[in-house]
């Protein structure tokens, strides 16, 4: 029996649609990876051979290696909309679990949105990431005065707190619901 509420699923089906599958395919594999970094490389101007583009590469497919050996229950290269629902059920059930996939993913993307690299995350830098994947730049705005709580900037550790916020909390208001730059589900 599953633990994930109706809400969770509809902010963990968000994450997989809009940020994991990218080509859009119904699973996520390898080649959404793929395109997630040349998108990342490209919204930041790092081309190929740039040491920001090798550490990129590196560290998403790192990320990939984690959530597929997580999630891919029938080992066939793809995390399927059920395997990503029953990993974050089983995160659920036993959040001492951690996985080291989804933290190397958290810092990751801190990172990509510091783009002044002054260790804070503001709406602006929030905005261009959230919206390079689809989302709507205005909504990415609401989205950041909502998760910061109304302050110009969230550090490392508070974006820490709001993230394991999103992936956990029922409570539609909790701030971390929008650090993937969505205002309501």
């Amino acid at each position: 029996m599953s633990v994930i509420s109706e809400f969770r699923k509809k902010k963990l089906l968000y994450v997989f649609n809009v940020f994991f599958d990218v080509n859009q395919s119904g699973e996520i594999d390898r080649k959404d990876f793929e395109l997630a970094i040349e998108k990342i490389c490209e919204l930041r101007g790092w081309p190929a051979g740039n040491p920001k583009n090798v550490e990129t590469h590196d560290c998403m497919f790192k990320i990939w290696e984690g959530l597929r050996s997580k999630a891919d229950k029938d080992n066939d290269g793809q995390v399927s909309v059920d395997e990503w629902c029953n990993m974050w059920d089983a995160y659920a059930k036993d959040p001492s679990t951690v996985m080291d996939w989804q933290l190397r993913y958290m810092n990751f993307m801190f990172d990509l949105e510091d783009a002044s690299h002054d260790g804070t995350i503001d709406a602006d830098e929030f905005s261009i990431v959230c919206s390079s994947y689809g989302v709507d730049k205005n909504e990415c705005q609401e989205a950041f005065k909502k998760m910061s709580k109304g302050a110009v900037e969230v550090d490392r550790d508070q974006f820490a707190e709001l993230w394991r916020e999103y992936f956990s909390s029922d409570e539609p208001t909790s701030a971390g619901n929008f650090i993937f730059g969505k205002t309501s589900f």
